[in-house]
């Protein structure tokens, strides 16, 4: 099972540092799950001041430069509010950069702001990305693209550089909830990444037979049909210590998301739940954190990927330290015991 992290390029007010510095630790971060030998780190796109990543190409081609193995991806591309020609170039760019580590994983965000921002509706939520996916692919796909849709000019004979170093891109799904999303993802044979941020990750195992089915359908062979989780977590080498670091963060974060979306605010209570053996978040020590991957695997039928996304106002220090025991402790026990 590979094995990474995501990052939102938080930039929390608590810690009182410059954006700058925001950036410049997370890509020490890249660099440093590079050496202990992860293997993916995604950087997410939002478009909000809390959030630093609204052009994470740029942030992963900083990262290419300074790193040799670990594949460099998005997590995810709001491809709803892009120009798939601009997406394709600076990922194949990057993986230029890179040499042959950038993937794409491409969804529709959790957030809504980037419509207003780039002058679309919002009724076209899901028409949007639709198209989009679709001319993605093919321009993946195809040196010369010939194409027409609703929402971009037609592209006739048209010649799209720079190509990657990899002989196909690879591009995964993300998405939540939403079964149609899981059966696109099947039916276009493209391996998904699944972001489980809440509830009982066990859960999610009829939606992603639904995925299965679909491809199976569709002609895709199981090597195709990826699944991957991304999840809200954090290690440190107690229990008592993870919660410790990541609790206020993560209760700072999901009350203001939640005002904004009309929730209850965060409560020890609920997180601790969330926390528990069948629950989505993965806050811990290492030997449990590894233990809880390996049981999340199981009751999906499955995952190839497993990616920790820790921002939640927690100090560089203690990301680093973090990163050190995924890659040190908790990759090879998951890895270890899958192997018996």
């Amino acid at each position: 099972m590979e094995i990474g992290i995501d990052s939102f390029a938080a930039s929390p007010s608590s810690l009182q540092i410059s954006p700058s510095q925001v950036i410049n630790e997370l890509i020490e971060r890249i660099v440093l799950a590079d050496e202990v030998g992860l293997n993916v780190f995604g950087i997410g796109e939002h478009h909000r001041k809390e959030f630093l990543d609204s052009a994470p190409s740029m942030i992963l081609a900083a990262a290419a430069a300074r790193t040799k193995n670990i594949i460099l991806t998005s997590a995810v591309t709001v491809l709803s509010a892009a120009d798939p020609v601009r997406v394709f170039q600076n990922f194949a760019t990057l993986d230029l950069i890179s040499n042959g580590r950038a993937e794409i994983v491409a969804g529709r965000g959790s957030f809504i702001e980037s419509f207003p921002l780039f002058g679309l509706n919002l009724n076209d939520y899901d028409a949007l990305f639709t198209e989009k996916l679709n001319l993605l692919l093919k321009i993946r796909d195809n040196e010369i693209v010939n194409w027409s849709g609703k929402f971009r000019p037609a592209l006739i004979n048209q010649a799209i550089y720079p190509r990657p170093v990899q002989k196909q891109l690879p591009i995964w799904l993300g998405v939540g909830g939403t079964p149609a999303s899981f059966v696109r993802a099947g039916e276009l044979g493209m391996p998904l990444m699944v972001a489980i941020i809440g509830g009982e990750t066990h859960r999610f195992k009829p939606l992603i037979d639904l995925y299965k089915n679909a491809g199976a359908k569709a002609g895709h062979t199981a090597d195709k049909l990826k699944v991957g989780l991304h999840s809200l977590g954090y290690v440190a080498a107690t229990k008592d210590e993870a919660v410790e670091d990541y609790y206020p963060g993560y209760a700072e974060m999901f009350t203001r998301i939640g005002k904004e979306r009309g929730y209850a605010p965060v409560s020890k209570m609920h997180f601790d739940s969330q926390n528990g053996k069948l629950g989505a978040l993965l806050v811990g020590d290492p030997q449990e954190i590894a233990e809880k991957i390996i049981r999340h695997s199981e009751a999906l039928g499955g995952i190839s990927r497993f990616s920790f996304q820790m921002d939640a106002g927690i100090p560089h220090t203690k990301l680093m330290k973090a990163i050190e025991l995924i890659g040190t402790v908790v990759a090879p026990l998951v890895n270890g015991s899958r192997g018996k």
